[in-house]
């Protein structure tokens, strides 16, 4: 399946740009209380909250990058995406068609060692 990627604008608003690495995992969620655009999709990174929206018009949506109005109807209330890509005003992320993510934690145990110590009496 071919790789849908999306752009996320409106960083300046929030937080910047900084706050988005390649890699990073934000969530995508429909804003139905938007006055503005009925298929607006707003990006929020956790624990921050909102960071941006996704794309959805003429002059902010870059060549080869779906609009918001492109993947609203492919998710139910929220969708995920990875970033790729991050510049000074936006960033590209790689929509996750699946409405879940799966995350990988690997750590190592060190057994813990009893110290002997020695009864001085």
């Amino acid at each position: 399946m071919e790789s849908i990627y999306i752009a996320i604008t409106g960083c300046q608003h929030y937080y910047g740009t900084k706050v988005l690495k390649p890699g990073t995992i934000v969530r995508l969620e429909k804003d139905l209380d938007n006055d503005y655009d009925d298929e607006a999709i707003s990006v929020t990174l956790a624990p921050l909250g909102q960071v941006g929206y996704v794309a959805n018009s003429v002059g902010t949506v870059p060549r080869g990058c779906y609009s918001a109005g492109r993947i609203y109807d492919r998710f139910g209330s929220h969708a995920f995406a990875v970033v790729k890509f991050v510049t000074k005003d936006l960033a590209i992320a790689e929509f996750l068609e699946e409405d879940f993510v799966k995350v990988t934690i690997k750590f190592r145990l060190k057994e813990k060692r009893k110290k002997k110590y020695k009864n001085k009496t």
